[in-house]
């Protein structure tokens, strides 16, 4: 079904009032009986993790992304090596990314976690001045347009925010969902507006005015079809001169990162709707009954 978790929500209270019709008060009395309960089980993960984070936060520092691009860097390199090191020491093959930067390199380390692109990556090799290595896992090409990159093609990046931070965009993972196409491309007045084709198992996790990472920058979206799965958005005069996104046309792959609150929530109201289900099961019976 293309039907988000929330759309399905409404359509079983819509389902089940209709079926107590005057009955308000039966319906009421459920929801008071029965609601505090599924409520609590189905945010029950997303409380536990929030809890967890807090508590970590008190002894570590925890880092991601924000969307919020620093720079524009440029693709030096993308090659496949035959004699990469592994980690007991013996040789193996890998995808290793040479870019050239600039801001983001600034306190940089060996290990730390680089958004290229909308994927977050990890510093490999710093030794060249104005440079970074990331090793590219098969994973990560199969996911992203990473494969399509040459020597000479612009990437976004950005380092590494710590969490609860100051945010202009959005909590960004760097763990790409997949690709979109872009469709169609234009302009409105001094915006430039795109719109994007996305894979069906990721559409549902996109809505009208919610966030979005493409290419690893924060937008916002604009129009969704879950039933051709394609969304828009505009870029407006300012972020059109700092992302890679602007240049390229119809035709081009984006790396697609949806909103990750759109997937706890997902997860948490699995477990509503099973208890809505359940609810209105009883009312069938109380009606009989009645």
């Amino acid at each position: 079904s293309n039907s988000s978790p929330t759309s399905n929500i409404h359509h079983t209270i819509t389902k089940t009032m209709r079926i107590v019709g005057g009955r308000q008060d039966l319906f009421l009395a459920l929801v008071a009986a029965c609601g505090c309960a599924f409520m609590a089980h189905a945010f029950s993960p997303a409380i536990t993790t929030t809890t967890t984070m807090m508590r970590r936060n008190n002894n570590h520092q925890h880092y991601m992304f924000t969307g919020i691009v620093e720079e524009m860097g440029e693709v030096v390199e993308l090659a496949e090596k035959d004699e990469m090191t592994l980690w007991d020491g013996s040789k193996g093959k890998g995808t290793e990314m040479t870019i050239k930067a600039d801001a983001v390199l600034d306190g940089a380390y060996l290990g730390c976690s680089i958004c290229v692109s909308g994927v977050c990556l990890t510093a490999t090799d710093l030794s060249v001045p104005g440079q970074f290595k990331v090793g590219v896992a098969p994973e990560t090409l199969r996911r992203t347009h990473f494969p399509e990159l040459q020597a000479g093609d612009a990437v976004n990046l950005e380092r590494a925010s710590e969490i609860g931070g100051r945010n202009s965009g959005h909590f960004v993972q760097g763990h790409v969902d997949g690709t979109g196409e872009i469709i169609e491309k234009w302009k409105d007045e001094d915006s430039l507006c795109f719109k994007f084709r996305v894979d069906p198992d990721v559409i549902p996790y996109i809505v009208p005015k919610g966030f979005i990472a493409v290419d690893g920058t924060s937008l916002t979206v604009v129009d969704v079809d879950t039933t051709e799965n394609w969304f828009t958005l505009m870029l407006i005069d300012y972020t059109q001169k700092h992302i890679v996104v602007t240049p390229k046309e119809v035709g081009d792959k984006v790396n697609i990162e949806v909103d990750v609150l759109g997937k706890y929530s997902q997860s948490a109201m699995a477990a509503v709707l099973s208890r809505l289900e359940a609810l209105e099961a009883k009312v069938h019976t109380l009606e009989k009954q009645l």
